[in-house]
């Protein structure tokens, strides 16, 4: 989808983007560090990194369209560049998402038992905190280089 109603698609989509990429990983660093919040966030940390997830590609995928409509640029290559990165950091997020609320719900926990003996190992907890704080952070960082590359090939050309 290169536009939306005569539009360039890839603004409109970052947006979306800039939103629940960052909500994303303040959600899941939250979970992973407050076991109140966890339990009243639920699902909808993973349904946030579901929409982060889906909106990744599409933006990536209309800035390459967009890209080929404007000048070429210093700036715009390095934009392209961390953007294709993103997606990289976002589906490491969303699995980290997805594995502790799998590890964490009661619901799932009786349906999966791998899910339940997992939980039970304490090391297992740590390891996946500490892993989802790592890529949370990596990907906020990159949420922050991305959208200034993308403001700096814009107005400095």
């Amino acid at each position: 989808m290169d536009t939306i109603a005569g539009l360039p698609a890839h603004p409109l989509f970052v947006h979306l983007a800039v939103v629940a990429i960052p909500l994303t990983a303040v959600l899941a660093i939250l979970a992973s560090v407050w076991p109140a919040a966890r339990r009243r966030l639920g699902w909808f940390t993973p349904a946030v990194a579901v929409v982060a997830m889906a909106i990744t590609p599409l933006t990536t995928s209309a800035g390459e369209a967009l890209e080929k409509q404007v000048p070429r640029s210093e700036t715009l290559h390095l934009h392209t560049e961390l953007g294709d990165q993103m997606l990289y950091w976002v589906a490491a997020l969303f699995v980290l998402v997805v594995l502790a609320w799998a590890m964490y719900d009661d619901t799932i926990a009786r349906r999966v038992p791998a899910a339940a003996s997992v939980r039970s190992h304490r090391w297992l907890r740590v390891a996946l905190a500490v892993a989802t704080i790592v890529v949370a952070l990596g990907a906020l960082v990159m949420v922050v280089r991305v959208g200034d590359s993308g403001a700096r090939s814009v107005w400095l050309g």
